[in-house]
């Protein structure tokens, strides 16, 4: 039952918007009165932190599949940038819930945060393995959160704009090659 109501509630997502969840009518959609959600979940922001867990652990395996084939530092950041926007069209819900916090109120619990502070952490500790193949007076935090920036961008605009599009395609979408581009030259060393 837990499973078929965070089903449902990114359905409501999906159609409705992130913001637009309500215990009403996901009770409706499940064929159930609405005091009987609050026997599995607290309330509307219990879900809502159960599904950034879901969209950070999704989110997590989804980057290690796309990004275990990377030889080089242009590769990886390739296949980051490509899983990434990849996530939102597939997942635009959870993308939303995930990365752009769009339910006011909604803070994630400490459990969530930890769950998307370590992979954060990780990708500092992959970037600081880096440094010596990297022409940059940056950071690693400083590197990943520029990379978060670019990327974000790129695939925010994509889905503001172009959500219907592949990866690759629409007028953000198609922007990748180009950005790693600007990147390769600036971090590359001579």
């Amino acid at each position: 039952m837990v499973q078929r109501i965070l089903d449902t509630a990114r359905a409501i997502m999906r159609e409705e918007g992130v913001a637009a969840l309500s215990m009403q009518e996901l009770a409706r959609r499940l064929d159930m009165r609405a005091p009987s959600l609050y026997y599995y979940f607290a309330g509307k922001l219990d879900i809502y932190d159960a599904l950034f867990r879901l969209g950070f652990t999704l989110y997590a395996e989804h980057v290690a599949k796309t990004a275990r084939g990377a030889e080089t530092w242009q590769d990886e950041l390739r296949l980051e940038f490509e899983a990434y926007m990849t996530f939102a069209i597939q997942n635009p819900e959870l993308f939303q819930l995930c990365f752009e916090r769009p339910v006011p109120g909604f803070v994630p619990s400490d459990e969530s945060l930890q769950l998307s502070m370590l992979m954060l952490q990780q990708s500092y500790e992959r970037v600081a393995r880096l440094s010596e193949v990297l022409d940059t007076d940056l950071t690693p935090e400083q590197l990943i959160n520029l990379l978060i920036a670019i990327m974000h961008g790129l695939t925010a605009q994509h889905m503001a704009n172009d959500p219907h599009l592949p990866l690759g395609q629409g007028r953000f979408g198609s922007l990748i090659p180009a950005a790693l581009a600007v990147l390769n030259k600036a971090w590359s060393k001579p």
